[in-house]
């Protein structure tokens, strides 16, 4: 029998290779390779696989008419298929998956156990002989065959059941077809991504890059955000308003097959209702997509962990997550030093993760979505202990954001323990939160609670994911962020170590006149205008920003006068959002981020110069004004310069302004290295303008490559500051409300 050896540059494509260690053992005697069969110890210390995309060898399979999985669509080996979404429990073995309701055939037992084969310990292995099947249906159950190919070409909406969840499906170069969708799903403007059948087909569409292409053929298969060719190829319904498309390839036998000669670009979203979880259960979508999808195409074989598609693009020729789900969850992203106790960081409130620490990895869960929905509410809260038995650990420090209304907060400060009938120990949240009435609660022994500064957290992030350990400068531009002085934070500048973080300077505090004008950006645009230029921003409101009433205006301004229902901000996301409305651009945000993005789309990369800003530095914090860029701006309308140039132009003054601070931040420090994050920084030109201004200041950069800059990528931050103040037993003043 051949020997293989598998080590750090040789072995499958897909996996990573944590550690590697060599140590002589004496023969044992044995004549033949096996694995033997899991058997029960108090120590559990295996890493779960995500779920991998279809592999070759598989595919060749599903299209050989001549094999017995010809056109089947659960076909997988050890070098794909489900994992992550189908474990329930480790050691990772079948009866402890969602297959165990599926033995297998003598075909597949063989396989599995013969260590010649490639399936050989391939728990999900099955074949139309023994494992899950599909269903195609309508809402009365009447049963049709195929995989709905017809359909689709129809016109109509299917809801697929995937790997970790539903999709809704329709023939994405059909405008009527996706126009029903964007209808029936009640979602306006926020675009749809697609799957293409292949790389040729997405080429079509999109300029794709080799790392691009690399990234889209990963063992991932993340949706990618690429450049569209034309805004004409696909119906204007796909992705409204903007350049770019998401697009991902076929990631399951089930995805190619939906495929055929006349369909080769499909609308595929998360079906999912109000920003919900994604649904898992066929009876649940056969009830909540009613009304949606025409036809479902189900399947038998249950999944325990949903988990939606993962985001990526590709940005300075490095690949970046912007969404961290199928397909890297639930891979660890280790840490620079070991955490003194095992820790649980909660992360945010919105694009939701948490982490969990075990040793130095630390382990993020999948995207669970805004918790700020009772849905996803719920998500999180059944999914922390399926962590904690997947990792076989018990959080000692929970870490949370130090904003007081958010859910993952108030559960964090009233956490406890609940004592089970057989008197194992778990963490729950208070019985107002999760109703748990079966559950006897007492104080947690010894539990620190730990609250952190949501944009400490992200820079922290960055810190951690680069593993560095070294004090840094950091730049945080971001949406929301509760501040430790109550303000609302988003342009943030600080210098230090994760266990002592210095606000150096922010964007200069503008009040933000009610909770509604997140959704409504001319409200931001009118408060910049009467903030700045008193009577004469009424005047200049009147003229560009008409979708303002003269009654709501009037409101406004007795609202700002007051300061009622008013809270200070100095977000750079609501500084993106007042621009973009008073350029036109977008004045009602459907989505998070849409103003923005509208004007990055519209942006001239190639517009010259900048305008003026202030840097206020007679004391710390330093502040950053805005007037001379407003003032820049309305004259620029004036004269009517493009749009267009208008938006280039305030890109290069931001990146300008960020650059400005850093230099006199490192006069200051004598710090060098430069750590992005925040949400704001999925803005691909301004990070590109940043990043390239950032390397002729010969500064070192730091940015986000294996978690997301945005809020995904808190929850990693949060652990790495709680754990460095515990080891170093020093006190910090990004934290709050630490308790025993």
């Amino acid at each position: 029998m051949p020997f293989y050896r598998i080590s750090s540059t040789t072995h499958p494509s897909w996996p990573s290779i944590v550690k590697h260690s060599i140590k002589p053992r004496d023969s044992l005697g044995f004549d033949h390779f096996f694995i033997k069969h899991s058997e029960k110890s108090g120590h559990k210390d295996v890493i779960i696989s995500p779920d991998v995309s279809t592999c070759e060898d598989c595919y060749r399979e599903v299209m050989d008419p001549h094999d017995h999985r010809y056109h089947y669509p659960f076909t997988n080996c050890t070098n794909c298929g489900p994992r992550f979404t189908i474990i329930m429990d480790v050691p990772y073995d079948r009866e402890k998956t969602t297959m165990r309701d599926f033995p297998m055939c003598p075909e597949c037992a063989h396989e599995f156990e013969d260590p010649m084969f490639r399936r050989f310990h391939a728990q999900p292995n099955c074949c139309p002989e023994c494992g899950p099947h599909t269903t195609l249906c309508d809402l009365e159950e009447n049963v049709y065959p195929g995989m709905g190919h017809q359909f689709l070409k129809e016109g109509k909406i299917l809801a697929v059941k995937g790997l970790g969840g539903f999709h809704l499906v329709c023939d994405a170069t059909n405008g009527e077809s996706v126009a029903a969708l964007r209808r029936r799903k009640v979602r306006e403007f926020k675009p749809f991504a697609v799957m293409c059948k292949d790389l040729d087909v997405a080429k079509r569409y999109c300029h794709i890059s080799p790392q691009e292409a690399e990234l889209l053929e990963s063992p991932a298969h993340p949706i990618v955000i690429l450049e569209r060719m034309s805004l004409d190829d696909l119906p204007p319904e796909t992705a409204p308003g903007i350049n770019t498309l998401g697009v991902m390839l076929p990631y399951t036998p089930l995805h190619h097959l939906l495929f055929d000669e006349g369909l080769e670009t499909l609308v595929m979203t998360s079906a999912n209702i109000s920003d919900d979880p994604l649904i898992i259960d066929n009876d649940e979508a056969l009830k909540k997509l009613k009304g949606i999808a025409d036809y479902f195409l189900l399947h038998n074989r249950k999944i325990f962990n949903r988990c939606d598609d993962s985001v990526a693009a590709v940005v300075g020729g490095e690949a970046q997550i912007f969404r961290r789900a199928r397909g890297y969850v639930p891979l660890p992203v280790d840490l620079p030093v070991e955490p003194p106790a095992v820790m649980l960081g909660c992360g945010g409130d919105l694009k939701s993760t948490f982490c969990m620490t075990k040793g130095r990895g630390a382990y993020l869960s999948q995207h669970l979505g805004d918790i700020n929905h009772y849905g996803n509410y719920q998500q999180f809260l059944y999914t922390i202990p399926r962590f904690e038995t997947m990792l076989d650990v018990k959080p000692e420090v929970v870490v949370y954001d130090l904003h007081p209304d958010y859910l993952a907060t108030r559960w964090a400060k009233g956490l406890k323990v609940a004592r089970g009938l057989n008197g194992a120990k778990r963490l729950q949240g208070s019985k107002e939160l999760n109703g748990d009435k079966g559950l006897q609660e007492t104080s947690v022994k010894g539990l620190q609670k730990i609250g952190v500064q949501h944009h400490h957290a992200h820079m922290a992030s960055c810190l951690a994911e680069n593993r560095v350990t070294e004090p840094a400068l950091g730049v945080v531009c971001d949406g929301t962020g509760y501040g430790l002085d109550g303000a609302i934070w988003g342009f943030e500048f600080f210098a230090g170590t994760p266990a002592n973080l210095e606000r150096m300077a922010h964007l200069s505090y503008l009040p933000l006149p009610g909770e509604i004008t997140i959704k409504r950006p001319s409200r931001m645009s009118f408060a910049y205008l009467y903030e700045l230029f008193g009577d004469a921003g009424l005047k200049y409101a009147q003229r560009y920003l008409p979708e303002l009433s003269r009654e709501e205006q009037q409101v406004l301004v007795r609202q700002l006068e007051n300061r009622f229902n008013t809270v200070l901000t100095s977000s750079c996301g609501r500084l993106f959002d007042a621009v973009s409305a008073l350029l036109g651009i977008c004045t009602k945000v459907q989505y998070e981020g849409q103003a923005a993005i509208e004007m990055e789309t519209l942006a001239d990369v190639k517009a010259a110069g900048t305008y003026s800003f202030e840097l206020c530095t007679g004391s710390r914090p330093y502040t950053l004004g805005v007037r001379g860029i407003f003032q820049g701006i309305l004259a620029d309308l004036s004269d009517g310069t493009p749009v267009s140039e208008i938006a280039g132009r305030f890109h290069s003054t931001i990146a300008e302004m960020i650059i400005m601070v850093l230099k006199k931040m490192r006069e200051n420090t004598g710090l060098n290295l430069v750590a992005l994050s925040g949400g704001v920084f999925q803005n691909k030109l301004l990070f590109l303008l940043l990043r390239r201004r950032l390397a002729e200041e010969d500064f070192r950069a730091l940015c986000h490559k294996k978690v997301p800059t945005n809020d995904g990528g808190v929850s990693l931050g949060q652990v790495y500051i709680a754990s460095e103040v515990i080891r170093k037993d020093v006190s910090c003043h990004s934290i709050q409300d630490l308790e025993d």
